[in-house]
């Protein structure tokens, strides 16, 4: 369910993809130090959209510098750090830890089993400093999994559960007076994230016979006119939020994330399922 929330590169020039380049750095630094480098297996480009949007809105004192990794050892990169690094490095956590424990009791997959015991001591600290919001994580994520077990087709219902989780995740201080316009900004997306997730998944869920709630949708004429034109109704649901903020720092790569980063997987899998089209042979050609 992540990885939908990125930049989209060919729109930017360089020295703006740097820059949301040092706050992916900057993120992946603080998990380092917050979590242990195992931590850093979590890193997210949805994480790193929360954490611009909340150093754009609240404008905190930044530090920048050059780290050096084992990915990047020689010339090493340059970071972006301020105070709500910290609470995206923790909700990266949180968020990877529960969705490993889904994938865990939804396939018994072992891979995602031992990420989650990896992430065991790191996301303890992190329901130490955050339990109410891990529990409402939590809680989505069990009523999610749930429905999903009885067979429920309503999107509606998938997706507002998507849409509470992220909405809890992006309330930074729950009594700011953008409090409810980040939450607001958090569902809108969570919607998004869902369809766009389920959009993706389909083929393979209908080989395998897993749920999907677009399963009862596929078959419409119209499936294809009418998956774009839901996700373009969700999206607009964050981006009216969005454009309420009163936010200047690093506008245009918040806006290049939510109007053209966001639609890049889209456009991917349409291109590559025209590709995989066969070919039509007109009367009279062969």
């Amino acid at each position: 369910m992540f990885g939908y929330i990125t930049i989209a590169p060919d729109a930017l020039p360089k020295e703006r993809s740097d820059r949301y380049r040092s706050f992916y750095c900057g993120l992946c630094r603080t998990l380092r130090q917050r979590h242990g480098s195992l931590s850093r297996i979590t890193l997210s480009y949805d994480l790193t959209f929360l954490y611009i949007l909340l150093n754009s809105l609240y404008e905190p004192q930044e530090t920048m510098g050059l780290e050096h990794c084992f990915l990047h050892p020689v010339a090493g990169r340059n970071y972006v750090y301020s105070e709500p690094a910290v609470y995206c490095a923790d909700m990266n956590v949180a968020l990877s830890y529960h969705k490993c424990m889904d994938n865990w009791q939804d396939d018994r997959s072992i891979i995602s089993r031992s990420e989650a015991v990896l992430l065991q001591k790191a996301y303890d600290r992190v329901f130490e400093k955050h339990p109410e919001k891990c529990r409402q994580i939590e809680t989505c994520l069990k009523e999610l999994n749930a429905l999903e077990k009885a067979g429920d087709n309503s999107l509606d219902g998938a997706a507002n559960l998507t849409a509470q989780m992220l909405g809890v995740v992006y309330r930074y201080k729950e009594s700011d007076y953008w409090a409810d316009t980040l939450a607001q900004m958090g569902q809108g997306l969570g919607r998004f994230i869902y369809l766009m997730d389920a959009y993706e998944d389909l083929p393979g869920d209908l080989r395998k016979g897993r749920y999907n709630p677009l399963e009862a949708y596929h078959q419409r004429e119209d499936y294809e006119s009418f998956v774009h034109q839901c996700l373009t109704m969700l999206i607009a649901e964050c981006t009216e939020a969005f454009e309420m903020l009163p936010v200047v720092q690093d506008a245009d790569l918040l806006r290049n994330i939510l109007y053209g980063g966001c639609w890049m997987r889209y456009h991917a899998l349409q291109k590559r399922r025209d590709k995989d089209k066969p070919a039509v042979v007109k009367e009279g050609t062969a």
